[in-house]
């Protein structure tokens, strides 16, 4: 179980959700945006189950913390942070099969004349 701090407050999920919520944070704040997302937590009894509303991206720090557990089953919120990964901003893994050599000719730029070297 993780604790969630933002914006002063702090909230307990699953680690699962935590770690979505940290990667979908940083690719939006990455796109310069802000959204807003709904994440399952439980309750500081650890019995009840409910639902945090956060903006995050660009300018909303979220904390993610290992969390004390008293030893009662961890809730089952796959779901929802599959729902997270499914996000469209999202950073998703490129993968698939090699562009070959013909993609991966490196350019020839001066920097510091800022034009092409090859003259």
């Amino acid at each position: 179980m993780r604790s969630i701090t933002y914006a002063g407050e702090t909230v307990t999920t699953t680690d699962d959700v935590a770690e979505a919520l940290v990667a979908l944070t940083a690719a939006i704040a990455r796109t310069g945006r802000a959204e807003a997302v709904k994440i399952p937590i439980v309750t500081g009894d650890h019995q009840n189950v409910g639902t945090a509303e956060l903006v995050i991206g660009i300018g909303n720090d979220v904390l993610s913390v290992p969390a004390a557990w008293d030893g009662n089953e961890e809730p089952d919120f796959s779901e929802q942070a599959q729902e997270l990964r499914t996000h469209a901003g999202y950073a998703h893994p490129v993968s698939g099969g090699s562009l070959g050599d013909d993609f991966a000719t490196p350019l020839d730029w001066d920097l510091e004349l800022g034009g092409d070297s090859r003259s």
